[in-house]
């Protein structure tokens, strides 16, 4: 929930206010702040990419250096939670970005729990025992009602996905229906914030390649921006959704 200047989220059965700090400089402020929290926000702000690495390997890039300068200190934000991340996906599979964010809301408040004027996401539990007519009632489609529910009862670990390769990721998540290999993209760059993340399947990035490289091969492209495809891909979109 964004207010008054502040972004507020669930994290542990807490509600957390994080805001920009006085006389900026990139600072946040949070509260409260402990080592749970600080974890979460560092996600959710990007903390961890190396901004500064990849800015002085794009100044070598002729077609990319403006953008970085353009969108200087821009951090992709990763997702705090795989469940969280892979339940969003589906939900955002082939639908719009508005209808998208409508139907995870109804989900949230319907399966999550309110702390303060935020909600939790549903826990893997909870989803795991609600029947696909609940989630067709709050705007999901019968298959994707049937892959959010099949993902929560799946024997899928989702932890033990951070130490694999970024091929075995893929391989075991493509292996759960309704997983496609669109998903284990996004996967990889927006939850594992894996450097070589280059999502070619998805739509939009095909067409802001194709805006500042012309017609090329997309997923073959992305090997001369290694190994910054990640951030490489966030500063192509944040330029094609702002033109």
């Amino acid at each position: 929930m964004w207010e008054d200047g502040a972004l507020y989220r669930a994290v542990g059965g807490r509600e957390v206010r994080i805001a920009a700090a006085e006389g900026g400089g990139g600072a946040v402020e949070v509260e409260p702040l402990d080592a749970e929290t600080e974890r979460v926000v560092r996600r959710l702000l990007g903390f961890d990419f190396d901004l500064v690495a990849f800015s002085t390997w794009a100044a070598g890039e002729e077609e990319l250096a403006p953008l970085v300068v353009r969108f200087a200190g821009h951090r992709p934000t990763l997702a705090p939670d795989p469940f969280e991340m892979l339940v969003g996906a589906i939900t955002a599979q082939q639908v719009s970005l508005v209808a998208a964010v409508a139907i995870r809301n109804r989900l949230v408040e319907r399966f999550g729990r309110q702390v303060g004027r935020v909600w939790e996401f549903p826990t893997r539990a909870s989803l795991a025992v609600a029947s696909e007519e609940e989630l067709f009632s709050l705007g999901f489609s019968r298959r994707k009602a049937e892959y959010v529910i099949g993902l929560a009862r799946s024997d899928l670990d989702l932890a033990a996905l951070a130490v694999l390769s970024d091929d075995d990721v893929k391989e075991r998540l493509t292996s759960v229906r309704g997983l496609g290999e669109w998903t284990a993209d996004w996967f990889l760059a927006r939850y594992l914030g894996r450097p070589n993340a280059w999502p070619a399947g998805d739509l939009a990035l095909r067409k802001a390649v194709r805006a500042l490289y012309g017609d090329v091969d997309v997923r073959a492209t992305g090997a001369r921006f290694e190994p910054f495809q990640n951030l490489t891909a966030h500063y192509l979109l944040a330029q094609y959704l702002n033109l």
